[in-house]
């Protein structure tokens, strides 16, 4: 009998030491990702200085994407899950379109962060924060439209659309985001360092240098699932399976990357750092102890 028939069971048997320990795993790391990316989300929207700078709603999406596979992770990965075309417990292309949200907010993020650097004038006048909401909303919706022609087509069409679009948008946008981290370290390292001290050069340099650690840390962990999905769909590859989702080490990479990036913003600026110790931890930890004393 299949899962679906006979209810969905964790993501390895419980029968061995090991077994329960990745059991634990996966729990642990999808409260992780909510728990820390819910952190950053409150912190940007109580503090009103945070929420006035678009490299903050770049966070804030970020987040929120991550959020989601957070949630998700709860059903993907710790339990015995395949998200694939035809299993039964497939997600209907969601669960991986929170992880390609959260890719392509970072990349609007390094685009964001080059023309801020590059052309401060010029960027000051065209994005605004209503601009940037609106680009943050574009690829929103643009990530569900694919959704949805995944899920309104045939198993064969969804796949050919995977292999050409992986090929495609992965190479490319891969391509891009390394090209603009090798510029925004050159710019970090040469042209901001000819100007003169300030508090304006300082927080320039600061939020290029956080996009540029969230973008390599990034890439360390999508590179090596985006060349075996562009390795066997679009060369027709047999590829090695897991058993599920929890178990296969290049999908559980990109979810690590979902809690490595929160840590990177709370380590990287100051003020969001602040505002998390002060304003979201504390008061948290007020409550607990209220609740405990009552």
């Amino acid at each position: 009998m299949t899962n679906s028939s006979q209810g969905l069971s964790p993501v390895l048997p419980l029968t061995s030491f090991g077994n329960v320990l990745m059991f634990l795993f996966s729990i642990s790391l999808a409260t992780s990702i909510i728990v820390l990316n819910v952190s950053v989300s409150l912190s940007i929207l109580l503090n009103k200085a945070l929420r006035s700078e678009n490299r903050f709603m770049y966070m804030l999406s970020t987040c929120l994407s991550d959020i989601c596979s957070g949630v998700s992770y709860y059903y993907a990965g710790v339990l015995d899950v395949r998200d694939s075309y035809d299993s039964p417990t497939r997600t209907f292309y969601i669960v991986p379109t929170f992880l390609g949200l959260s890719y392509m907010a970072i990349l609007a993020a390094q685009a964001d962060r080059y023309h801020a650097v590059v052309s401060p004038f010029k960027y000051s006048q065209l994005m605004t924060r209503n601009r940037t909401l609106l680009v943050i909303f574009a690829y929103w919706v643009y990530a569900f439209l694919i959704v949805a022609a995944h899920n309104l087509v045939t198993v064969g069409v969804a796949k050919r659309i995977t292999s050409m679009g992986t090929f495609v948008g992965n190479i490319f946008t891969v391509i891009i985001m390394i090209g603009l981290n090798v510029r925004l370290f050159i710019i970090a390292r040469f042209q901001l360092g000819r100007e003169p001290p300030s508090e304006e050069r300082d927080s320039k340099r600061s939020s290029v240098y956080l996009i540029l650690v969230v973008a390599v840390f990034f890439l360390g962990t999508w590179v090596p699932i985006f060349s075996h999905i562009i390795f066997c769909n679009f060369f027709g590859s047999t590829c090695y399976s897991f058993r599920n989702e929890g178990t296969d080490p290049l999908r559980l990479m990109p979810r690590v990357n979902a809690v490595l990036t929160p840590i990177l913003y709370i380590r990287g600026c100051s003020a969001l750092r602040a505002t998390l110790l002060t304003r979201v931890w504390r008061h948290c930890c007020r409550r607990k102890k209220r609740v405990m004393f009552d």
